[in-house]
């Protein structure tokens, strides 16, 4: 039997590294040193806060920003536009939002000037007819111009939106803001045809300027400016006078034509030597080739809409 007279093996004894030589290992320095690092920058700071402009730290600021300024701006040109792409693109959709609500805006601003110059002249028109109302005193119910008569009919005559729901009946009278438009001539249910003082069958009671001579104002047929009316004065002695209003004679109820309604004013005046007579001729006061907003004197006690002057204010 043989012996094995070889020294047993041993084990070799594993080195663990301290903390501060793994630092060391690493290229880290010690804790000490960082400790020491830390309370050098604390001091330089408290020293710097407390120095203002005469910091012993200054003239490294300065030198630090003059070596990392020109490096710091040139990283910032690169990178700039890149960092701020984001907020350039919701920049750009912010900015197409509020362009389309400008679109929309400058729209609904077009919508309202096509629209505005009607509004407008509605708007006159019932300020007017208020105005009218307050004057004379009258019930006015209001009604629309719809239309004018036919060619063919021969006969200066309009169509309004008013008819016997709404209380009008023949032979009352048809007025806007400006003076005396007509009298009823026929109804329906909602609807009415006016005779327009300016027809050539129309006969309307005149009174004369401040001494209220008495006459006749007779239509030429014409709804133009160069169609106006005469007036004959039963006293056709009478000398009328330039720029004279001239105002509905009127009778009793409401028709054919009420009391006090401007008709229009003397614009020319002929004299007939021979006769010793005198004839004018009247320019109305209402333009009956741009009627809108129009409304019928109607009894008071009618059980129908009306204008009310109060309401007006």
């Amino acid at each position: 039997m043989s012996l094995d007279t070889r020294p047993p093996r041993q084990t070799p004894v594993r080195h663990v590294a301290t903390p501060r030589e793994r630092d060391e290992q690493r290229g880290l320095p010690t804790r000490s040193l960082l400790l020491a690092l830390v309370l050098a920058c604390i001091t330089l700071m408290v020293v710097d806060r407390t120095s203002g402009e005469d910091s012993p730290v200054e003239p490294v600021r300065r030198v630090v920003g003059e070596v990392l300024g020109p490096a710091e701006a040139g990283v910032n040109a690169v990178l700039g536009p890149v960092l701020g792409l984001p907020e350039m693109l919701r920049t750009n959709d912010a900015l197409r939002e509020e362009i389309a609500a400008q679109d929309d805006e400058i729209a609904e601003l077009r919508r309202e000037a096509h629209q505005n110059p009607y509004d407008v002249a509605r708007a006159e028109d019932l300020r007017a007819l208020c105005a009218m109302a307050t004057n004379t005193g009258y019930l006015l119910a209001p009604a629309r111009f719809s239309g004018y008569s036919s060619a063919q009919s021969f006969s200066s005559t309009i169509s309004i939106d008013a008819g016997a729901d709404a209380g009008i009946r023949p032979d009352m009278t048809v007025v806007n803001g400006d003076g005396l438009v007509g009298r009823v001539l026929e109804v329906t249910s909602h609807t009415s045809t006016v005779l327009l003082i300016v027809d050539a069958d129309s006969t309307v009671g005149g009174k004369l300027g401040e001494s209220l001579e008495s006459g006749f104002v007779d239509g030429r047929g014409g709804l133009a400016d160069g169609d106006p009316l005469d007036l004959r004065l039963v006293d056709n002695t009478v000398l009328p006078e330039q720029g004279q209003q001239v105002v509905t004679w009127g009778s009793e109820g409401t028709g054919p034509y009420v009391a006090g309604i401007p008709i229009g004013e003397v614009s020319k005046v002929y004299e007939d030597i021979r006769a010793g007579t005198y004839r004018a001729v009247l320019e109305p006061y209402v333009d009956f080739t741009s009627l809108g907003d129009l409304a019928v004197v109607v009894p008071t006690g009618e059980d129908t809409r009306v204008i009310e002057p109060e309401a007006c204010s």
